[in-house]
């Protein structure tokens, strides 16, 4: 057994190691302004971090701190250490962050502001190894230089680590990455009055359970400026409130969107009151989008469209829109998809612009090379299902799907020129104007299909009617 008197106590007193207070607090958890803060703490000190005031550089100072703080950067970086910020307001603008950069904040309650004159908060160019964490960057609706489209601006930066950050009130986009790599991860977007974020040309980029609200033209884009493979990772986040400032047909206004981006998944998001799409993806082939919940969308909830080649769209929730998914524009090379497992409701036929092409109302269309599976359309005023448009038809299996209180359950095309459909194995209930019905664009020009069709291209069969 251990002795316990004062001589064997005193033995040990001489022996221990003296420890400093940070060090101490570090080892043991113990912290004084939350889980969060207490977490951020122990990081910078066990990466052996630099105190930013005993590099000049104090919060709540009323001057701009630029010139401090790139100081301060510059300094940690050159120890090999990480900048940790105290608690408290810092005044700064077009901070430049070099390779190695690593700043620690505590959540919410370190702030670096910006001070406007046409520049931007913050930049990083051909660098690596870039991680901001627990960081509030408030843009405070200043004005941003014409050189740059965000408040925060990185450009060909390997392994971005940009961690439960704050990003607000910026006067173009929250964040811009060009040519980047790393992960975006657990981080807040708001109010900002273009895109929350921006990827161009990614290189291996995750975008993981963020939050993006209240921004003015786009929630989250995956980007290119030409077609190619991407590969970007968009999952667990909330996306709400996106509205469509520049107006448009949907360039604008979309929660998630993808654009001349390959190879995209998008997955495990919910998107809620986008002016336009919860999710549209343009001339992004490859693309998966599962699992996502689209809430109350102005238009269409899911749409995979123009020259796309494969689209994976399944175990979705559609609820509130005035198309629920559309797969479209074989006239432009769009084929070759999944539509699986998907629920989709509450659909409305008044959109935010005057209704074009087929119009408004529609639960499900698709054209070319596509099998539809397993879904489950309520509520869509004009039609269900909408398989193919005019001629712009060919291999579209529509199977096991249940359609019910629908204006016509399933609408074929049956104009000239228009390729092969099969349509089998549906129940269709509560359809006002016809369970199956062949449509020369949108003119219904037959009785009900199920059964024998006197279209060659056409096998309908096996369907249960109900009314």
């Amino acid at each position: 057994m251990r002795p316990e008197n004062s001589k064997w106590h005193g033995l040990m007193k001489r022996n221990l190691p003296r420890l400093n207070r940070r060090a101490f607090l570090a080892g043991t958890g113990l912290c004084l302004i939350g889980t969060a803060a207490q977490a951020q703490m122990k990081v910078a000190d066990l990466r052996g971090s630099i105190d930013s005031a005993d590099l000049g550089l104090l919060p709540n100072a009323v001057d701009d701190q630029s010139a401090q703080f790139q100081n301060a950067v510059n300094r940690a970086v050159e120890r090999g250490r990480a900048l940790f910020l105290p608690a408290g307001t810092y005044p700064v603008s077009n901070l430049r962050l070099p390779s190695g950069t690593l700043i620690v904040g505590v959540p919410g309650r370190t702030r670096l502001v910006y001070q406007g004159g046409g520049g931007q908060l913050l930049r990083a160019e051909g660098v690596s190894n870039i991680g901001l964490t627990g960081i509030t960057f408030d843009g405070a609706n200043r004005a941003i230089g014409d050189f740059t489209e965000g408040l925060l601006h990185f450009i060909g930066v390997r392994t971005l680590e940009l961690d439960n950050c704050e990003i607000a009130g910026s006067s173009k986009m929250g964040v811009v990455l060009d040519r980047c790599s790393g992960r975006v991860e657990n981080c807040r977007i708001s109010g900002a009055a273009e895109a929350g974020l921006r990827s161009n040309e990614a290189v291996g980029l995750r975008i993981t359970g963020n939050t993006v609200s209240d921004c003015a033209n786009g929630g989250i884009w995956v980007h290119r400026w030409r077609d190619g493979e991407d590969g970007t990772i968009v999952s667990g986040n909330r996306v709400e409130r996106i509205g469509a400032r520049y107006g448009g047909t949907g360039q604008f206004g979309n929660g998630i969107n993808v654009f001349r981006a390959h190879g995209v998944m998008v997955s495990n998001n919910r998107i809620a009151d986008c002016a336009f799409s919860a999710i549209r993806s343009n001339t992004g082939s490859n693309v998966q989008i599962i699992g996502n919940s689209c809430l109350r969308s102005g238009e269409t909830g899911i749409y995979s469209e123009f020259a796309f080649q494969g689209a994976v769209i399944s175990n979705n929730i559609v609820d509130g829109a005035t198309t629920g998914i559309s797969i479209a524009n074989f006239m432009d090379g769009g084929r070759l998809s999944v539509c699986s497992g998907n629920l989709v409701r509450n659909i409305k036929e008044d959109g935010p612009y005057p209704p074009e092409v087929a119009g408004f109302g529609i639960g499900i269309s698709a054209e070319a090379d596509t099998a539809l599976t397993g879904n489950v359309i309520e509520g869509a005023p004009k039609f269900g299902m909408m398989l193919g448009w005019g001629p712009y038809m060919r291999n579209i299996s529509a199977a096991q799907n249940v359609i019910r209180d629908c204006g016509t359950g399933i609408a074929v095309t049956v104009v000239d020129g228009s390729g092969p459909a099969v349509i089998t194995g549906n129940i269709v209930q509560g359809s006002k104007n016809g369970a199956i019905r062949g449509y020369r664009w949108l003119e219904r020009t037959t009785g009900e299909l199920n059964g024998a069709s006197e279209f060659s291209n056409l096998t309908v069969e096996g369907n249960q009617i109900a009314a």
